[in-house]
């Protein structure tokens, strides 16, 4: 399997860097991985403190992937032992070919607990602190109401999949983990639309493009637009709703 043959070859790679753990999440470690089509999204927990040195080593390290089929998928955050605790704290991440720096947010925090994947030494709840519940509804609607729902009022973005795709999908777990306090994979994101009310259209055509095999041939123009705007049309008032209904309880 490519998918397993790259995440030896990525941790034979790690070793030299004295790794104490690596962890999977989303798709991987919550059971709706397509192999082509999703990412494979990493933690690795590495001794520290991380310095440019290390930045090159990682950067490095990546670079000697690239090669590898489904290499460009494979995203990983590094963490340090000292610099677990603050959810708000940004890593460094190899993400989209390059080096950034961003949090390891109390979502994936939670995915790590419930159902992380452990690829390499101690398990998450042996390192990583636990994520209260008031921590994660927070974080739920802060990232509903200050990322996806000033972006819906961006209209070029929505005639791009993966804005169509994240959005309905996002805002479809948020919904869950807000009402149910528990976390949902994609794919039980996708069964979830239809009952609140996203256009069966664009859940369609998510469905057939996250999962048809092959995958169906790109919309024409006509057909992205109207999903755009369907999309856009849905989801504005419905993440208004789902924010005002979280401060209200």
């Amino acid at each position: 399997m490519t998918t397993a043959s790259l995440l030896d070859g990525f941790l034979e790679a790690l070793l030299p860097l004295r790794p104490r753990a690596l962890w999977a999440h989303g798709s991987l470690a919550g059971g709706d991985y397509q192999e082509g089509r999703s990412d494979l999204d990493l933690i690795a927990v590495l001794p520290g403190p991380l310095g440019p040195a290390h930045a090159f080593r990682i950067a490095a390290l990546h670079a000697g992937l690239r090669r590898r089929p489904l290499a460009a998928k494979l995203h990983c955050s590094y963490l340090t032992p000292a610099a677990l605790d603050d959810p708000d704290r940004p890593h460094l991440t190899w993400a989209h070919g390059r080096l950034l720096r961003r949090p390891v947010t109390p979502v994936t925090r939670r995915e790590l607990h419930d159902f992380g994947r452990v690829l390499y030494g101690q398990p998450p709840g042996g390192l990583l602190p636990p994520v209260p519940e008031g921590q994660l509804r927070d974080f739920v609607v802060r990232d509903q109401r200050d990322f996806w729902r000033p972006a819906v009022d961006k209209a070029p973005l929505w005639r791009q999949d993966v804005w169509v795709d994240l959005g309905l999908l996002t805002f479809a777990r948020a919904t869950v983990t807000l009402r149910d306090g528990r976390l949902i994979s994609k794919r039980e994101a996708l069964a979830e639309l239809p009952a609140l009310g996203a256009p069966a259209e664009v859940v369609a055509d998510i469905a057939r493009r996250r999962h048809e095999d092959p995958a169906p041939a790109p919309a024409d123009a006509d057909r992205i637009a109207r999903r755009a705007g369907a999309t856009r049309a849905f989801l504005g008032p419905a993440i208004d709703a789902l924010v005002e209904g979280a401060g209200a309880g």
